[in-house]
């Protein structure tokens, strides 16, 4: 039911012990960029809604996401260029350097061109203890990308480059990775998460840049088409319990219900097989229900034998072979958007009230959470992580979600008491079976959506800084 190494549990080890750990040096030097000049002027950017994606109203998390013709102007291009269009995106137009790539989980030597694109400074609403970016993109056989994140201090201070994940669509040409050992003695990357090492300090992320790189096969007009790219920051205070919300909705949505069980021992290259693709099984309920699918092409890999040949290829295709499991965050949103005209993100939301606002609007989230058996009636287990899809509220605000943690697809949903669910996954602290503490989520989740949403579901998007 949960990832091999789940990543909060990870993190809150790291930081535990980071005090004593020497800096080294970002990994992101193994794979060199041309760096960013000057940003484009503000009077460009404010042009055409240059500032959508910004969370309207301070708080705990800030969403900040460049996915218009006028973000992609806006940004340091280096041989890259915006695309106008009903899809705005970014290309590869003219390479500005070779590099020769070795592939950490293949060992293969390969030449690629690049180019390089940098996001303008952004001040976070709140000054964060920890960042997550997500990106939707394309990209063809003989391409893929890299997204980086540099930033400023409140000391004043700098990061170096961190690299947030080096991604393919697919698995030929390049196994995708996130990139271990990325420290420089402040904050650390793990896995996916950019964080402070040591919150309690004071110290926190005043801002930051993010900056896309685009490789190809040398020689070739190949290009990788990159829609969206963002990040959440946050800072989340710890805590062991959140104050109880009050039940406003009663809905249902129609969501498909997929068992990771079902899965179990199937292609254990993938993170032992079916019983930890919680996350891949959540993303393809979520997928289809949005009314995409993948094609008879792209499921020819899979044995004929086995049941929900879907659910095999998201884990395949959101597999971290750095992480050795699906549930890397980014990766799964990365996943999602790669259907037709599908937008995905990984945030955070501040109150079971927000997760209702999108029910209401018709748009179901993925979240993620840890406790122990008892902490959550009905659950039958308990986990150190584990993705479910929220779908609905019952007319006392219980929480009704595909929860692929279940013998049978006909298992799958269930309905957990409301304060109960509100405060596992919302919290940042939790006491494990052995009385230790462990880290919790703190209320992130992924959310995917069509290009074109119904004006309900935009404004409650918007709501939350995601459009």
């Amino acid at each position: 039911m949960t990832s091999s190494t789940p990543r909060r549990t990870v993190l809150a080890a790291a930081l535990a012990a980071a005090a004593g750990t020497a800096a080294t040096g970002p990994a992101a030097a193994a794979v060199p960029t041309t760096p960013s000049g000057p940003d484009c002027a503000a009077s460009d950017c404010a042009a055409e809604g240059g500032d959508r994606g910004h969370a309207p109203a301070a708080g705990l998390v800030d969403n900040r996401f460049w996915s218009s013709y006028t973000d992609w102007r806006c940004g340091t291009a280096a041989g890259t260029q915006a695309v106008a269009g009903r899809r705005p995106g970014l290309v590869l137009d003219t390479p500005t350097g070779r590099l020769d790539y070795t592939d950490p989980h293949t060992g293969r030597t390969s030449a690629w061109e690049y180019a390089s694109w940098t996001s303008p400074v952004h001040t976070p609403a709140v000054p964060a203890t920890e960042v997550i970016a997500s990106w939707n993109a394309e990209t063809p056989p003989g391409t893929w990308l890299q997204v980086e994140l540099s930033g400023t201090y409140s000391d004043a201070g700098t990061t170096p480059w961190y690299v947030l994940g080096r991604w393919a669509s697919g698995d030929d040409d390049i196994r995708r990775t996130s990139v271990d050992d990325q420290t420089d003695g402040k904050s650390t990357v793990w896995t996916d998460t950019f964080a402070i090492d040591d919150a309690a300090s004071g110290l926190r992320l005043s801002s930051y840049r993010l900056r896309l790189t685009l490789y190809r096969t040398p020689g070739s007009d190949l290009t990788p088409t990159v829609w969206r790219l963002g990040a959440m920051a946050s800072d989340i205070p710890d805590r062991f319990t959140v104050p109880a919300s009050e039940p406003g909705l009663e809905r249902e949505l129609d969501v498909p219900r997929y068992s990771q069980n079902i899965h179990v021992g199937q292609y254990p290259e993938y993170d032992n097989g079916g019983e930890a693709w919680c996350s891949p099984t959540s993303s393809q309920m979520i997928v289809e229900y949005w009314g995409r699918v993948p094609t008879a092409e792209q499921l020819a890999w899979v044995n004929p034998a086995f049941a929900d040949p879907q659910v095999c290829h998201a884990a395949r295709f959101t597999y971290d072979h750095q992480y050795l499991g699906c549930g890397n965050w980014p990766f799964n949103a990365a996943y999602a958007a790669g259907y037709p005209d599908m937008n995905a993100v990984v945030t955070r939301l501040r109150s079971l009230t927000e997760l209702e606002s999108l029910v209401r609007a018709g748009i179901p989230a993925i979240t993620s959470q840890s406790f122990r058996k008892e902490e959550l009636t009905g659950a039958g287990y308990g986990t150190s992580g584990h993705l479910m899809t929220v779908i609905g509220f019952t007319p006392d605000g219980d929480v009704i979600a595909n929860d692929p943690a279940s013998p049978s697809n006909e298992a799958v949903r269930r309905v957990y008491r409301r304060r109960e669910w509100e405060n596992i996954w919302l919290r940042t602290k939790r006491y494990d079976a052995n009385g230790k503490v462990r880290s919790g989520t703190g209320g992130v989740c992924y959310l995917f959506w069509p290009v074109e949403p119904a004006p309900g579901q935009h404004r409650a998007l918007q709501a939350l800084g995601l459009v």
